[in-house]
């Protein structure tokens, strides 16, 4: 079984319409891309390729939003109307305005650091360069984003004009005028040039350029026989492939729709013809995609920006991230075994499947690139450069072992769908970048926590509910990354301040930001899985929220105990980790109806609703964390558990025997 899928992006999984550049255009974005990579490796390699200058890091960062930001106009179409095939005058003069804007900046932000231009004083000529740029970065983020993302946006860029209105409530902050807000928004390091253009600027171009030469190389194929030669004879086999190679995959690409399209193409057809129906293969695939973001080493965009946020390393997010990503699939797979057991679906006869051995004696390479990959991120520390050396090993060994070896074309492809990458990451984060230059102008955050914190009654439980809540509101009409920056800056503080881990408090926020993919209407996941499966993409985006209905506790499980994100010692963490994976069996068992070691539960007549509620209860208060904020202790939390579980699984195994 072989097969790979170009990478894409969530625009074009989203319905956002993105031209195939033809000609001198196609010349430009491959050459922009080119360029943009080379900034990077000078920057984070002190080459001094510009010898006799050393740029700041903002004017860095503005060359980067030179070289990319024009392209959003040519690339993204501004109706649904334009046409694809070629780039409109007006598209080009937004290009050529874009570009002379941005140049206008960077030549000025030595000098404006210099004079404290961000803060007041500006010359009147940026202040008019501001509006325009602002301007023209909601326009880019509409065309990236969708007008959900910047109808919320926009009105936060605009809030710094008018703070100190008393019908704000809590949102009450410092009032700024419009020269003083269009200067901090382009001047400062808080707000264009703020946390997620240099999140994009330091680590997320190289690991971007990583994930696309894994998959150029044909890494998608190797990880998929291998997930169909470990998996593909087990029960329901098809659909443990799906999560086993999706999560394989999204290790190392961190792309949610990459993962849709290179898994989904091959496993899916699979899933359909061994017993799934459409709509329940697309949701599968929509689920394991999604833990690509979560998942280490390579995660999405997202946990860049995250690891700005906090001050640390993208490493120690990366570590973070590794038991709840474990959870993530762990429960998803759960659920698919109990699924496919209650169904009758059985798994791939073994002649039809790839053996291992064969397998890895094709792509045994891929795990020395791995390999260094992880020891640079977590044992020297070097995540700017661990990407780098880690493509430059892969393709190397490529050339050497790989019987499709890169020619002239592959490489001018390969900067191309960079290219594409990077331009729509660039407006959709310098967009929102203007999001946290508001709040930071109006100095409202601190205070925002306290009234947060008021109105929840100081109960941290409602708190957490509440900011679940409008995590999964916010996901409906927001991206991943988007999302995550409106919570982290709203309501974060007041989390970390009732006394919660900060580390597991931006892991709930990222983790409920993320299930925004597979939750309707957005779902971005469920529709490019949809597109594949042939099935209707609401009815997937509703199913997909069944299929991984367990993935929406998890997040409670670690923010209420910091042992899961690795913040306290080992044995703990182990400790309460398999607490969870146990009790995830039971949350399993009874969402799906068919308990592991007992059998189907409509075997027990009458008692098979009663009997799923308790094993649902019980596994969740298995699972869930004792201690903290939490009224009993651990081991009070696992004695309620048996005295749930025990009696319960005792009258399932008598009433089945019974019938």
């Amino acid at each position: 079984m072989t097969g790979d899928a170009e990478v894409a992006g969530p625009a074009e999984a989203e319905g956002i319409r993105v031209r195939e550049l033809q000609g001198a255009w196609r010349w430009l974005l491959v050459a922009a891309s080119a360029l943009t990579i080379f900034l990077c490796v000078n920057q984070q390699f002190v080459l001094r390729f510009f010898v006799g200058f050393t740029p700041l890091n903002t004017e860095y960062y503005y060359a980067l939003v030179l070289v990319m930001l024009p392209f959003v106009f040519v690339l993204f179409p501004g109706t649904r109307r334009a046409d694809l095939e070629r780039v409109a005058w007006y598209d080009a003069l937004l290009f050529a305005i874009t570009a002379l804007t941005a140049l206008a900046f960077l030549l000025s932000i030595r000098r404006a650091a210099e004079l404290g231009w961000e803060f007041g004083g500006a010359p009147a000529h940026l202040v008019w360069a501001g509006y325009v740029m602002w301007a023209l970065l909601m326009e880019g983020l509409r065309r990236t984003g969708g007008w959900g993302l910047v109808l919320s946006v926009l009105p936060f860029t605009l809030y710094p004009l008018f703070a100190d209105a008393g019908w704000l409530g809590p949102l009450k902050g410092v009032q700024s005028s419009a020269a003083q807000t269009s200067a901090y928004h382009m001047l400062s390091s808080e707000s264009l040039l703020g946390i997620p253009i240099q999140a994009f600027a330091e680590t997320v171009i190289g690991f971007l350029v990583f994930g696309t030469a894994l998959m150029m190389t044909g890494a998608g194929r190797f990880f998929i026989n291998v997930a169909f030669a470990l998996c593909g004879t087990f029960r329901g086999g098809a659909a443990k492939v799906c999560i086993f190679s999706s999560a394989l995959l999204g290790m190392m690409s961190g792309s949610i729709i990459s993962n849709v399209l290179t898994a989904g193409t091959m496993t899916i057809p699979v899933m359909k013809r061994t017993g799934f129906t459409a709509v329940y293969a697309g949701a599968i695939e929509a689920c394991a995609s999604t833990g690509a973001v979560l998942a280490p080493p390579v995660m999405g965009a997202t946990a860049f920006v995250m690891a700005q946020f906090l001050g640390v390393s993208y490493a120690q997010v990366a570590v973070a991230a590794a038991i709840p990503a474990a959870l993530y699939y762990l429960g998803l797979f759960l659920q698919v075994d109990a699924y496919a057991a209650r169904h009758g679906l059985e798994g791939l006869p073994r002649a039809e499947l790839p053996q291992l051995w064969d397998t890895i004696k094709e792509g045994w390479y891929y795990a020395f690139v791995i390999a260094l990959l992880v020891f640079m991120l977590l044992v020297m520390k070097r995540e700017s450069h661990a990407p780098f050396y880690a493509t430059v090993l892969l393709l190397v060994l490529n050339q050497l072992f790989n019987r499709d070896k890169w020619g002239r074309g592959t490489v001018i492809r390969f900067l191309e769908i960079n290219g594409k990458t990077f331009v729509e990451l660039t407006g959709i984060l310098a967009g929102c970048g203007l999001l946290i230059g508001a709040f930071s102008l109006t100095g409202v955050v601190s205070s925002l926590a306290n009234d947060l914190l008021a109105i929840a009654g100081n109960n941290v439980l409602l708190l957490l509910a509440m900011t679940a809540l409008t995590s999964l509101i916010l996901g409906l009409g927001l991206t991943t990354t988007a999302c995550y920056i409106f919570l982290a800056i709203l309501v974060g503080p007041a989390l970390e301040k009732a006394g919660l881990n900060k580390m597991a408090v931006h892991m709930f926020v990222f983790y409920w930001g993320m299930l925004s993919s597979i939750t309707p209407p957005v779902a971005i996941a469920s529709f490019a899985a949809a597109g594949i499966a042939g099935a209707p993409p609401m009815q997937t985006g509703w199913a997909s929220m069944r299929v991984g209905s367990i993935i929406y506790f998890i997040p409670f499980f670690f923010v209420l105990n910091p042992a899961f994100v690795l913040q306290v010692p080992w044995w703990e963490s182990l400790f309460l980790t398999a607490c969870a994976s146990v009790g995830s069996i039971f949350i399993c068992g009874g969402l799906q109806g068919y308990q592991l070691f007992v059998g189907d539960l409509r075997r027990s007549g009458a008692l098979e609703w009663p009997l799923r509620v308790l094993l649902m209860l019980g596994g969740i208060v298995l699972a869930a964390p004792g201690g903290g904020i939490m009224p009993l202790g651990q081991g009070q939390m696992s004695a309620l558990a048996g005295a749930l579980l025990v009696p319960t699984l005792a009258l399932a195994v008598w009433a089945m025997r019974k019938r």
